[in-house]
């Protein structure tokens, strides 16, 4: 009698996987950004990516870093844990994970906090110094909102759509 396998990855690499799997439907150039929220079961709540609202085109707003507010797209692309936290039609996200490929930003610790969220799993930290990042930390450790580094496995996935 054969065994079950044991080359299965993780939830934690599973979760993080979905989250930066989502992050390449991302049309922004420069940054793809996912979300994963999962609820205390390991369901799936919910998942995101940056990008435009809806109904707002892709290619009649500027995906430009630098500019004026209104030509570039940070006055207009709505990041990826806000549009998982959007996305969300089932009620309550209280005592949720998420996962998300880029450490969340101020704006977004708000509404993570706001959502009754209580972990969050990160896989980048490049703007760790940033006000944004130093003001998310400082307000999820106000919330009593666990945030960690995801630890890398190094595991290779590979899909052949």
């Amino acid at each position: 009698m054969a065994g079950q396998r044991t080359d299965y990855i993780s939830w934690d690499e599973y979760f993080m996987g979905v989250s930066m799997l989502s992050g390449m439907r991302s049309k922004d150039p420069n940054t793809q950004v996912g979300a994963c929220i999962v609820g205390k079961d390991h369901r799936i709540l919910s998942m995101g990516y940056n990008g435009f609202p809806n109904g707002c085109s892709d290619d009649l707003f500027p995906w430009a870093r630098e500019g004026s507010a209104l030509e570039t797209k940070y006055s207009f692309v709505a990041h990826s844990e806000l549009n998982a936290i959007l996305n969300y039609r089932g009620g309550s996200l209280e005592g949720a994970t998420l996962y998300v490929s880029l450490f969340p930003c101020n704006e977004c610790a708000k509404a993570i906090i706001q959502a009754g969220i209580k972990k969050v799993v990160f896989a980048s930290d490049k703007y760790k110094d940033t006000p944004a990042s130093i003001a998310s930390r400082k307000m999820f450790d106000a919330a009593g909102v666990v945030y960690q580094e995801y630890q890398h496995s190094g595991k290779k996935v590979e899909l052949n759509l």
